[in-house]
C-alpha cells in the first residue's frame, strides 16, 4: 500500500492522477495546511521539507514530483506512464523538472513571496510580475514542448497529469488558457480521463 501525503490545491494532484492512471492500491493522507500541519514534528519526520506530495512506499517515503512521477512511472510498467527509450525519458524529465523548477516557482510568488522577503513592498511586487513570467513560460510549453496530443506525442505519461494540475492554477495568476490553445485543448481531453476525475475526487 501506497500513502499519498497531500493537500487540496497543490501540486500533490499530479501524484494522485499518476496514481489512479496506474492502478495502484494507495491511501491518502490530507495535511491541514491553514492549520499548519506540514510543518509539525509528525509529518516533518516523514518530510523534513514540509512540503506535499510526498509519498510512502515500502522502502521508504519519496518527496518532489519528479522522482515520485518517475517512480510511479516505473513501478507500474504496465500502465505505460513513462517513455521506457533512454532518451525520451529524458526529455520527459526535462518537461517535469521546468515545471517544479521555473513554472512553479514563478506561480509560487503569487501567494508565497514570504519565501523570497519578509518586506512587504517586496512581497506585493512579486505578484506583479506573476501574469507575465506564466505567460512567458507557457508560451515556451505551447511553441516548443507541448508535442501533441499528449506532452510526449502519442503516449500519455505522467508529464501530462502534471501539467494539467499546473493549469488550474493559471486562472488566479491572472492568465487565460485559452490564449494557449495546444495546452488548452490538452486540458480540456486530460480533464475528460476517467482517472483524472477519480483523482481530483479522491484529492479533494
Amino acid at each position: 500500500m501506497l500513502t499519498l501525503y497531500s493537500s487540496p490545491n497543490t501540486c500533490s494532484l499530479a501524484t494522485a492522477i499518476a496514481l489512479e492512471e496506474a492502478g495502484a492500491d494507495y491511501e491518502i493522507a490530507r495535511l491541514d495546511f491553514p492549520g499548519g500541519e506540514q510543518r509539525g514534528a509528525a509529518y516533518l519526520a516523514k518530510n523534513p521539507k514540509g512540503r506535499v506530495p510526498s509519498l510512502g512506499t515500502p522502502q521508504g517515503v519519496l518527496s518532489e514530483n519528479v522522482a515520485i512521477l518517475a517512480y510511479v512511472a516505473q513501478t507500474f510498467p504496465a500502465a505505460k506512464l513513462a517513455p521506457t527509450d533512454p532518451f525520451h525519458f529524458a526529455e520527459m524529465q526535462a518537461f517535469n523538472a521546468y515545471l517544479a523548477s521555473t513554472v512553479h516557482v514563478n506561480h509560487a510568488h503569487n501567494r508565497r513571496g514570504y519565501r523570497w522577503s519578509d518586506d512587504p513592498a517586496v512581497i506585493e511586487a512579486l505578484k506583479i510580475k506573476v501574469p507575465q513570467n506564466m505567460k512567458d513560460c507557457y508560451t515556451i510549453i505551447e511553441q516548443r514542448l507541448l508535442k501533441g496530443p499528449w506532452v510526449m506525442g502519442e503516449q500519455f505519461t505522467v508529464a501530462d497529469g502534471y501539467l494539467y494540475n499546473i493549469d488550474t492554477w493559471l486562472k488566479n495568476d491572472g492568465v487565460d488558457i485559452a490564449d494557449f490553445p495546444k495546452v488548452h485543448d490538452h486540458f480540456m481531453r486530460v480533464a475528460e480521463r476517467p482517472a483524472v476525475k477519480r483523482a481530483k475526487e479522491k484529492h479533494g
